[in-house]
């Protein structure tokens, strides 16, 4: 390997130590946590194959990141924007509501915490980095053209200089200022009501009594204390159906109607994009305990649920989030300790 300074063993843990926070990177990018995973998989495969090339004019982060940078905008050529279901369409009175799916590559998707956000001592860098995996910012992040998507990501969210990223994307430090300022200015237009919405981390108290009521709610299938929970303008999505809907009223007219199998459920915590979630388990009819049904992606604002967002697509998700396929129902617990 070049000049025989790092082995393969030590060159490939140098490179997996990098892997969350070019994860991390490119799911920014992608807006998908199975491509980003991918994009990553073929960094660190190109680093490894051309690791002889690599002179050393940079530090290996940055000659990653380049890699990576690279990498995420030839899958960006396509020119897919990922986004939520209020990105798409209008908003559904519960009447007219109608489960229609669009394609898997339509969607932004959820991502679990551990896999995008390293380890950082430093409590204002673990915010930033938290708030910039929230779905609200994420959205936003996938109206932006790709370069501007970049430099937005790698100035104000990984805080490399301005110089550094002309180095890394091959312009002059006055295109990069440019494509800032623009990024900034679509972002600034795109703001919406509860997209920067305070999480604290760790959760506060106030937080944590929120989360408490709303399991008991639901596991409990109690629409009056699910309704005490819920803003008034409170979103509810369910990718992949672009069906998304507004207020208390609608959303637990949904749970009660199209949504009646969901009595019963069991709540497991999961963290999912800086934000509180849960793997949702249904009860299962077949083989008894509880099949996985979504996971849901919680904002909260001002002690209230501002948005419920649940991705039904559980074969895909629950593996991605180490979750298992299957609930034993508490009978059948009891049997196994008996």
């Amino acid at each position: 390997m070049g000049d025989g300074t790092a082995t393969t063993t030590d060159l490939d843990a140098q490179l997996e130590k990098h892997r969350v926070e070019l994860t991390g990177y490119c799911y920014r990018m992608l807006g998908s946590s199975f491509e980003a995973e991918d994009a990553v998989q073929d960094t660190l495969v190109r680093a490894w194959r051309s690791y002889d090339k690599f002179e050393g004019r940079s530090s290996l982060r940055s000659w990653l990141y380049r890699i990576a940078t690279n990498v995420c905008l030839d899958m960006l050529t396509a020119g897919n924007k990922r986004a939520r279901p209020m990105d798409l369409t209008e908003s559904t009175p519960l009447a007219q509501a109608a489960l229609a799916p669009r394609p898997d590559n339509t969607w932004l998707e959820p991502m679990p915490d551990g896999r995008v956000l390293p380890a950082v001592e430093d409590p204002a860098e673990a915010a930033v980095a938290k708030e910039s995996v929230r779905l609200a910012f994420m959205a936003a992040l996938q109206q932006l053209p790709p370069k501007q998507r970049a430099v937005l990501i790698l100035r104000e969210v990984l805080a490399w200089r301005a110089s550094e990223v002309a180095e890394l994307l091959g312009t002059t430090v006055a295109s990069v200022n440019s494509a800032l300022q623009r990024a900034r200015a679509t972002l600034a237009e795109r703001e919406e009501r509860g997209a920067g919405a305070a999480v604290s981390d760790p959760l506060d108290e106030e937080q944590q009594r929120l989360l408490e009521r709303y399991v008991k709610a639901f596991e409990g299938y109690d629409m009056t204390a699910l309704t005490a929970l819920l803003h008034e303008d409170a979103v509810m999505t369910m990718p992949p159906f672009d069906l998304w809907l507004t207020g208390p009223a609608d959303i637990t007219g949904f749970m009660t109607t199209l949504g009646a199998s969901c009595a019963g459920s069991r709540l497991l915590p999961v963290e999912a994009n800086g934000l509180p979630g849960f793997a949702h388990y249904k009860p299962d009819p077949d083989k008894g305990g509880f099949a996985p049904w979504a996971v849901q992606v919680l904002e909260t604002s001002e002690g209230r649920i501002t948005g419920f967002h649940c991705f039904l697509d559980a074969q895909r998700w629950f593996p991605l989030f180490g979750l298992p396929l299957h609930l034993e129902g508490e009978a059948d617990q009891v049997e196994q300790g008996a």
